[in-house]
């Protein structure tokens, strides 16, 4: 199965960009409603994934929760503590099931490393489900 079949663009999918600011990314994240974003630098570079707890815990850290530092924070600063993976637009559906097992989506580059969407977790749910029923309806007829 193609990635492509699953893939959400880019140009739908919220991200940050590599150069900004800590208070910026957590603004992107609100009004995103998401708790996971992607980061991507100018080239349109998969740079990594910034999660909520990463940005809760880099602010408790190091800057004692104060929001209005975070306007001068890059947000490349953010430890992120897990390494949110891309995968290749040529992976297979065992590698984006193996991924999703531990990420809410599998963020997705081209041959140039240039970030171009992501696959969700629930759209890899639905079509494993999907074929799950699929081969019950067969098995039932034969």
């Amino acid at each position: 199965m193609n990635v492509l079949f699953f893939l959400t663009p880019k140009s739908e999918v919220a991200h940050l960009q590599k150069e900004w600011t800590l208070r910026q990314a957590i603004e992107k994240l609100e009004r995103s409603g998401y708790t996971a974003i992607p980061m991507i630098d100018r080239e349109g570079h998969y740079v990594g994934t910034v999660t909520e707890g990463d940005i809760l815990w880099t602010l408790k850290k190091r800057y004692n929760m104060n929001l209005k530092e975070a306007e001068n924070i890059p947000v490349t600063s953010v430890e992120r503590r897990i390494p949110f993976k891309p995968v290749s637009i040529d992976a297979t559906m065992e590698d984006l099931v193996q991924m999703a097992m531990n990420q809410n989506f599998v963020p997705v580059i081209d041959d140039k490393k240039i970030f171009i969407g992501i696959v969700t977790r629930k759209d890899i749910i639905r079509f494993c489900y999907e074929e799950y029923a699929r081969r019950l309806e067969e098995e039932k007829k034969s």
